[in-house]
């Protein structure tokens, strides 16, 4: 192909993809300067004009003419934003990149020209599949595949390497035959407080307290599923893996901190969202920091829970019919948790509880419906 002749023009009236031009060595340059490409990204560090010149002028073409690899500009507001392109093509299918300059971002622009590019990916190049890869932890380019579409997420330990170093990836892909919308929830984690506490996203700045928490020795004990020493590794691992949850729609996960100093107090989470069976269930369960204990915290927080849980999606909740709690039968301050919030016993599981001594506790199931909730 001819470049920038036969390099298609494409529109959804408000993105544009386009040739690349030598306008655009600039923008690109100043694009990649921005903390976040350079961790996320395989372009060099530092990165140089010259690397924008090189790219611009030479890869971007080379790639059009001898195949392999089509980029276009992406311009918005009639300025570039940002590169988007589809490379490989043998037997049908191929794979996605993109990158967006930082004044550009949260305004849909990359989920526009994603479904510009998977329209002439399926359409005139007919491909079958596109695959979309991130490192992991790369949560704005994970929804804005999410948005358009992909589905199967799987990580794949060690699989992408930035400048020498391994880091897990993410990979997903769509099909010409698979609707280009968005599968399952992503849930939002709404920000609410009562009580004297607030419930917020769980973020870095809770990593030396989740490993507090979850190294005292009462957690350890009805948690013995936790590691055990437990590290502020392992902390960063947990709340790395409640932002999963949340992505893939199966639940969520609040930091309970002080409303006053927004520090960690706790953790209170709804899960199994994504019942085999009924949709409209979740389970709640919770930790807290030694701190926290004897003040009514925990049960301040699952009451604030339950009212998000029963409260309609469409209304900013989580649209539950029923939720259930567990706890060992020995562990009277979860019961007084479950009992103070309405939970009705319905059972116990013998011996089903297993403690780190290789003993087993009975455990007790609570649950609580929507109608039975003022």
């Amino acid at each position: 192909m001819r470049f920038p002749e036969d390099v298609p023009l494409l529109t959804d009236g408000v993105v544009t993809l386009r040739a690349h031009e030598p306008a655009d060595v600039e923008p690109a340059y100043a694009m990649c300067q921005d903390a976040e490409m350079q961790r996320w990204t395989t372009i060099p560090v530092p990165y140089e004009r010259e690397h924008a010149v090189n790219f611009v002028t030479v890869v971007i073409p080379a790639g059009w003419r001898d195949g392999g690899f089509w980029a276009w500009a992406i311009e918005y507001d009639g300025r570039f934003a940002g590169t988007i392109d589809l490379r490989g093509g043998e037997a049908k299918g191929g794979e996605l990149g993109f990158g967006l300059a930082p004044w550009a971002r949260n305004a849909g622009v990359m989920t526009r020209a994603i479904q510009l590019v998977l329209g002439h990916a399926f359409g005139e190049f007919g491909w079958h599949r596109v695959t979309w890869r991130a490192v992991s932890g790369n949560w704005a380019s994970r929804r804005a595949a999410w948005k358009c579409g992909f589905r199967r997420f799987q990580t794949l330990p060690d699989a992408a390497l930035i400048r020498g170093v391994r880091h897990d990836e993410w990979i997903a892909s769509i099909t010409s035959d698979e609707e280009r919308v968005p599968q399952g929830n992503w849930f939002t984690i709404p920000v609410v407080e009562g009580d004297g506490i607030r419930l917020r996203p769980l973020d870095e700045r809770d990593i030396d307290r989740t490993a507090e928490a979850c190294a005292d020795e009462r957690t350890q004990h009805w948690l013995s599923g936790m590691p055990a020493p437990y590290t502020r590794e392992h902390a960063k691992d947990f709340i790395e893996t409640r932002q999963e949850w949340a992505a893939a729609g199966s639940g969520v996960s609040w930091a309970i901190a002080d409303a006053a100093d927004d520090r960690l107090l706790g953790n209170v989470s709804l899960f199994e969202m994504t019942h085999r069976i009924d949709k409209t269930l979740a389970e709640i369960g919770y930790w807290g920091h030694p701190e926290a204990r004897g003040r009514g915290v925990m049960s301040a927080a699952v009451a604030l829970v339950i009212k998000l849980a029963f409260t309609p999606i469409e209304q900013g909740g989580f649209g539950r019919r029923r939720l259930v709690l567990f706890a060992n039968e020995p562990n009277s301050a979860s019961r007084h948790v479950a009992e103070a919030n309405g939970f009705t016993q319905i059972g116990m599981e013998r011996a089903a509880a297993p403690l780190r001594d290789g003993s087993y506790d009975n455990l007790v199931m609570f649950d609580l419906l929507k109608t039975e909730v003022r």
